[in-house]
């Protein structure tokens, strides 16, 4: 299939461009600097230069692609928690889900692509006791940092699964971690190794009912369970 994957250079991307190569997939994988465009096109993607927010550059592009499947693997988070520079960075990633999102999904569509795959997050859950699963409630009664991250988890959702002609599948990661993230072990619940982040994104290309999954390791704190069923997640995959 031709795959159109926004996000190939990036820390999941970098992953998930081989195997969806060797899967036998043509990706065409974007980046927002030229200078990185000879990455892309080692990994195994033919490169793409542009923008998420410039609408009708990424417009274009996800047609000239012809793409049967969408994927979202975007982020604008540049700091890390407790630096300096890390609410600024909350700030960009939010309008990246929100109106980055919305113009990736108008361009799916206008294209005709049939299915689209978004990176969420599954530690936007409400308080609660046990596992939380996907139809539980998100936390749209926090403050500060934590309500802008659930105001734009949910505006991005909403596009992602909301887009008449597209099959919108939602991938709620946990807290990354492993090499090009911030963390080299499980941080803390929900956690999900970045390799197995990269596979449940291929796995959703073929696999899986349009809607959210969790996608995380069995730490108790968000339920996989339906990811494993439907997809055949592996949480401790490592390429």
């Amino acid at each position: 299939m031709n795959i159109f994957l926004a996000g190939a250079g990036g820390v999941i991307g970098q992953r998930l461009t081989p195997l969806l190569v060797a899967a036998g997939h043509r990706v065409t994988g974007t980046t927002r600097s030229a200078d990185k465009a000879a990455a892309v096109a080692a990994l195994g993607a033919v490169p793409v230069v542009v923008d998420v927010f410039d609408a009708d550059g990424l417009t274009r592009a996800v047609a000239a692609a012809k793409p049967d499947v969408v994927i979202h693997q975007l982020t604008d988070l540049n700091s890390a928690p407790g630096t300096p520079g890390y609410a600024a960075s909350q700030e960009r990633n939010v309008r990246l889900r929100r109106d980055g999102t919305r113009n990736l999904m108008n361009a799916a569509k206008a294209a005709g692509a049939r299915r689209a795959i978004v990176q969420s997050i599954a530690f936007v859950y409400a308080p609660g006791t046990g596992e939380r699963v996907e139809s539980d409630s998100l936390d749209v009664n926090g403050e500060g940092t934590r309500a802008l991250t659930v105001s734009g988890v949910m505006a991005m959702e909403a596009a992602a699964t909301g887009t008449p002609g597209v099959d919108g599948l939602v991938l709620r990661y946990g807290y990354l971690y492993g090499a090009g993230t911030w963390y080299d072990a499980a941080p803390k619940p929900p956690s999900l190794h970045v390799d197995a982040a990269a596979q449940a994104a291929l796995l959703a290309v073929t696999k899986g009912a349009p809607g959210v999954y969790n996608i995380a390791e069995d730490d108790g704190y968000a339920s996989s369970e339906k990811a494993k069923r439907e997809l055949g997640f592996e949480a401790y995959y490592r390429i």
